[in-house]
């Protein structure tokens, strides 16, 4: 007894590394393609159907990506209806890895762990071949995980209890709650499917469709229990995204118990083995599932609505998208997550810039506490933002990431110390806002202004080519813009020097425009960094 337990159980834990393994090869592999594949997460829910099954398939987890859904709508990335369409693909991902366990190639498990592991030897320095090889070797760990779940004392045991067997195969509803159950203790459907299907084929008909298929629908509703202990912290959009899963694979479940005999015929009919069948009925439940589900789903999104109302949230102006979950399901949506922080970062400090021109150009004594005190919290927030994508973006590398990603999260990191840094002279404008007030000239505020709107508009078209991945907004940047602010520079430094000698402007107060020239030309050239990094991140693909 102790024994096949310890089969049962090792061989689960062998069949989850190889799944981690495997999963972690296939995200070299894609690479950046996955960061800018999860990047297209807020289109339609058609489209997030289609990107739920990629990103399953990489990842080898229906939960991760339901997790990483979650952790979108959580941060407004996504609305329900888009991260509905996303769950709907995630479903039918997991089944590829029902459907490649179906595949009796158990007597090649051993094989594939001694081909990855030449692979690895000569691997060296070649990483790509390297997570190859890990990626085999992962294959091979999957088969020889099942090849233990299905050996003969296990089988043996389960000969011994055939009463249970046939309370399962007679009431579907107790085998829902043991698929239920045994998916929330070993926390992989595909685990669950895959220890159903290795029993059925060696049990000699022990287990047949009518035990095994309740034991996989309630699968589908266990695997949905991650998504909901990571809703329970989060926003209530959060928790509507969690909702959705269960509501689907529930109502889903109902309906294909009630069409239990016409669902049954259908899985016999599309195979004479009983593996193949139960992974096809994984795979029927999931695709069918989302075709009759998809045409409803505003409804569903609306009866998700009336069950968790939304209530008013203050959107924090701090950290919103790095979320630790993330990190490790996949370092490709942890990446994604680095960006929209920046990007939210970026929003910040453009809401900076208003504030500036309103001390400078629409001056309201009333209004100057009020309006420092928004200031020192948006200040206050980049200084946190900064610290934390460093300290989220050090846990990535620390994971271990493919060479693209890692370049690509490099360049984040340094463009968030350079958002810093516009930040730190954004607070350095505000402080000489009294300047205009009377120590100026006319002309001297006009040509303050006229470098102000350029090294604004630097700003926004180097944050706009970082979000949209766009070569000529950078190049506008690097070639156009920044270029102009340091002529304007120039220009307008000797043109106060010259009104300072005629005695135009005060001479005390009016020698911190200079200081106002510099702080908007640095801005200038952070912005011209951050526009660099840009270029850095394309450059990266095109390589490729």
């Amino acid at each position: 007894m102790i024994s096949t337990f310890f089969n049962i159980a090792g061989g689960v834990a062998l069949f989850l590394y190889g799944i981690r393994l495997l999963s972690e090869a296939l995200q070299f592999i894609a690479g950046d393609k996955m960061r800018k594949l999860i990047g297209t997460l807020t289109k339609t829910p058609l489209r997030g159907i289609f990107v739920g099954i990629i990103v399953t398939v990489l990842i080898q987890s229906s939960t991760g990506t339901t997790v990483m859904t979650v952790s979108f709508v959580n941060s407004g990335l996504l609305n329900l209806n888009q991260a509905i369409g996303i769950i709907m693909g995630a479903n039918i991902g997991t089944t590829v890895t029902a459907q490649i366990i179906a595949f009796k190639i158990e007597a090649f498990a051993l094989p594939l762990v001694a081909a990855g592991m030449i692979m690895s030897i000569f691997a060296k320095n070649k990483k790509q071949l390297s997570y190859l090889a890990s990626g085999v070797i992962g294959l091979g760990l999957l088969f020889l995980g099942m090849q233990t779940m299905s050996s003969k004392d296990v089988v043996g045991i389960i000969s011994q209890h055939t009463d249970f067997i046939l309370t399962l195969s007679r009431n579907p509803l107790t085998g829902v709650l043991a698929g239920m159950v045994l998916t929330i203790l070993i926390q992989s459907s595909a685990a669950t499917i895959g220890l159903v299907i290795a029993i059925a084929a060696n049990s000699n008909g022990l287990i047949g469709l009518d035990a095994a298929i309740p034991i996989i629908l309630g699968d589908n509703i266990g695997t949905t229990l991650t998504a909901i202990v990571v809703a329970m912290g989060a926003t209530r959009p959060a928790k509507q995204a969690a909702a959705a899963h269960v509501l689907f694979n529930l109502i889903g479940t109902v309906i294909f118990l009630l069409a239990f005999p016409l669902y049954r015929e259908i899985v016999i009919l599309s195979s004479p083995d009983i593996g193949r069948q139960i992974a096809n009925a994984h795979s029927i439940f999931n695709v069918l599932n989302t075709v009759l589900f998809f045409p409803f789903v505003p409804l569903l999104a609306k009866l998700i609505s009336k069950i968790i109302p939304l209530r008013p949230e203050d959107r924090p102006e701090d950290v919103m998208y790095l979320d630790l979950n993330l990190i490790s399901i996949s370092s490709a949506s942890a990446a994604e997550a680095v960006k929209d922080e920046i990007l939210h970062m970026g929003q910040i400090i453009q809401n900076m810039f208003v504030l500036i021109r309103e001390a400078f150009w629409d001056f309201d004594s009333s209004k100057i506490d009020e309006r420092k005190k928004k200031f020192d919290h948006y200040e206050e927030s980049v200084n946190k933002i900064t610290e934390s994508i460093s300290a989220y973006a050090s846990e990535i590398w620390q994971r271990g990431v493919s060479d693209e990603i890692s370049t690509v999260l490099g360049s984040y990191v340094n463009a968030s110390i350079d958002l810093e840094r516009i930040g730190d002279r954004c607070e350095n404008l505000l402080e000489r806002c009294d300047v205009m007030n009377n120590y100026l000239s006319d002309e001297a505020i006009g040509e303050l202004k006229d470098m102000y709107d350029t090294t604004e508009l630097a700003v926004k078209t180097s944050l706009k080519s970082l979000e949209d991945e766009n070569a000529v907004q950078a190049w506008q940047v690097i070639r156009d813009i920044e270029k102009k602010i340091d002529s304007q520079e120039r220009r307008y430094r000797k043109a106060h020097i010259d009104r300072l000698n005629r005695g135009e402007c005060d001479p005390e107060k009016g020698v911190n425009f200079i200081t106002l020239l510099s702080n908007l030309e640095r801005i200038g050239d952070h912005s011209n960094n951050i526009a660099g990094y840009t270029l850095d991140i394309i450059q990266l693909g095109i390589r490729k």
